[in-house]
């Protein structure tokens, strides 16, 4: 993917990762294929490495399938994510979000 794809590529993960609504998260994969690039969940995880520190993108709320913490260690502390979710009502045990099904959001349904 030339840097200019991968740029805008960027910018749409970014655009829906700002839809997130406070105290729900979504995943990887998830964005990947409400943005027609089923497959590559890794490439969304690549754009919200870089976004963790613009406070403009809640990238705390992008977790993994089973709704693992597995970006945390790209935030100013290891506890950092946690703390956001748990200041939002979203319980996380073990590096998991708790009742995933209930928190989950997905734009696909809630864009649509």
């Amino acid at each position: 993917m030339a840097k200019k794809d991968q740029y805008s590529f960027f910018e749409d993960v970014y655009a829906v990762v700002k839809l997130i609504p406070p105290g729900r998260v979504t995943s990887y994969g998830t964005i990947a294929h409400y943005l027609g690039a089923k497959g590559s969940a890794r490439m969304v995880g690549w754009a919200m490495n870089q976004a963790h520190t613009d406070p403009e993108v809640p990238a705390h709320r992008v977790v993994n399938r089973n709704g693992l913490l597995t970006g945390k260690h790209h935030f100013a502390t290891p506890t950092a994510m946690q703390e956001r979710l748990e200041q939002e009502g979203v319980r996380v045990v073990d590096d998991k979000v708790q009742d995933f099904d209930h928190h989950f959001w997905n734009p696909a349904e809630e864009l649509e």
